[in-house]
């Protein structure tokens, strides 16, 4: 599957991910991202992924995006591009590539 097929594919997979609200105000639950975001290459793609590390900290504000790096089995990496979009911290894959 070409790189255009694969992001169209998990451009529609949108992750509700949750929030955690701390001190510093409302951040995406990492953690739930990289469950999600595992789950969602394994089921959408077949892709047997070993580990997900995507940044702590990452604020609840429509529109930002950030990156997570996904470890595949036999230690290849990819990453993937996320965006916030909407305000209760849901997400939306907007791309994957070799990193």
């Amino acid at each position: 599957m070409s790189f255009m097929g694969r992001s169209a594919t998990l451009a529609v997979l949108a992750l509700a991910v949750l929030a955690v609200v701390g001190c510093g105000g409302t951040v995406i639950d990492d953690a739930k991202t990289e469950g999600a975001i595992e789950q969602n290459l394994e089921d959408s793609l077949g892709k047997k992924v070993s580990s997900v590390d995507c940044p702590s900290g990452v604020e609840v504000d429509a529109g930002a995006s950030f990156e997570c790096v996904v470890t595949l089995t036999g230690g290849k990496e990819e990453t993937v591009s996320l965006k916030i979009i909407n305000d209760d911290a849901d997400v939306e894959v907007t791309g994957l590539q070799p990193k």
